[in-house]
């Protein structure tokens, strides 16, 4: 069996990789994956979205794999100058105009990013909201691992969570985009990681490379089998070492983990982490981790985050809704909610078995 390992900071934000930060640069899933004959691999590493991204390609020669990461080096370079919030970019721009209160012709980079998110937040009844990026850069858990690091003011939180900024604020007319909400604030930190490797893996397809995996520190998706084999993939468990399951994925799936371990920091005894409940403007208490599959990463990306802040009592109505087919959420107490899709795939790596909860069918 092979063994690929990646390494996730799992932050779409710029990153400091100081001796502090390194202690989190775990992956939410392993790879796993391997076959009983030797197949031809090829990989490659890209730091990007503050993220290691790990190509590989299986049953291609030496030049072409060489071509295709060259390619793919220089597009997710493009997309994360055309994406970052965090200084000057495409979306900075429309974001500076809309705070403005001005229109401002939407950049081919910027439009899809839009329209697919508003589907995905009013599916998911705002929980996936990237309009909010006044409240991420208030937070600071892009500087997570610095020295000093607070909660922000609750009167700042309260005000910023009443003028309710959503992306659907945003109206789109012939490529042009205005917004009435100058709260709005665009960061698609939840969405930007799997759209871009949607968009990578139709890249290789075009290029005529039909097995690859690209993990984006342990978000990933698959295109075809390695030999005659599956990949597997290990998932994370959320409050120890180790993986506390595993599952093949079929090709053309996409495997997403949202998790409340992946980035964050204690202040005064109490522990905040990085995903935000639009709806409160503090960190989600609905649960520890979710994972999910879907045939789009994008959604996949979207959902994850969607159904961590929806939490136990509510993540079937929120699947549903989104179109996902298949969930595993833990809990803050360890008890895990699958529906039987999801149960009929999972086999649990870790003694005792945990408790699981099987729902309805989505």
């Amino acid at each position: 069996m092979v063994f690929l390992r990646s390494v996730h900071t799992i932050s779409l934000r710029p990153l400091r990789l100081g001796a502090s930060a390194l202690n989190y640069l775990l992956p939410a899933a392993l790879l796993l994956a391997g076959c009983a004959t030797p197949v031809s691999q090829h990989k490659h590493t890209i730091f990007v979205f503050g993220t290691l991204i790990e190509i590989t390609l299986a049953d291609v020669n030496e030049t072409r794999a060489e071509q295709a990461f060259l390619e793919l080096d220089g597009a997710f370079q493009r997309w994360h100058r055309q994406w970052t919030p965090w200084q000057d970019s495409d979306l900075s721009r429309v974001n500076a105009a809309l705070q403005q209160g001005n229109s401002i012709p939407l950049p081919a980079s910027i439009e899809p990013l839009i329209v697919q998110s508003q589907t995905h937040y009013i599916n998911s009844d705002g929980l996936f909201n990237p309009a909010i990026g006044k409240l991420i850069k208030l937070w600071r858990f892009h500087e997570f691992d610095q020295p000093g690091i607070h909660p922000p003011d609750a009167t700042r939180l309260k005000q910023l969570v009443a003028a309710k900024p959503a992306i659907t604020d945003i109206r789109i007319d012939n490529h042009i985009a205005s917004s009435g909400n100058p709260a709005v604030d665009l960061n698609f930190g939840a969405f930007a990681k799997g759209y871009a490797i949607g968009l990578a893996m139709r890249q290789l397809h075009d290029k005529g490379i039909h097995n690859a995996v690209i993990n984006a520190g342990g978000d990933l998706t698959v295109a075809g089998k390695i030999g005659e084999r599956e990949w597997r993939i290990g998932i994370r468990h959320p409050r120890s070492e180790g993986i506390i399951a595993s599952l093949n994925v079929h090709p053309g799936e996409s495997v997403f983990t949202s998790g409340d371990y992946e980035r964050f920091y204690l202040y005064q005894g109490r522990r905040y982490h990085h995903i935000l409940d639009p709806r409160t403007g503090y960190p989600a208490t609905g649960a520890s981790s979710v994972t999910v599959i879907d045939s789009d990463p994008g959604k996949a990306d979207a959902a994850a985050t969607a159904l961590l802040i929806a939490g136990a009592q509510d993540w079937q109505r929120i699947a549903r809704q989104m179109g996902i087919k298949y969930v595993m959420l833990i809990d803050q107490q360890g008890v895990i909610y699958m529906n039987p899709a999801m149960a009929a795939r999972i086999q649990f790596e870790i003694e005792p078995p945990p408790r699981i909860l099987t729902s309805q069918r989505l």
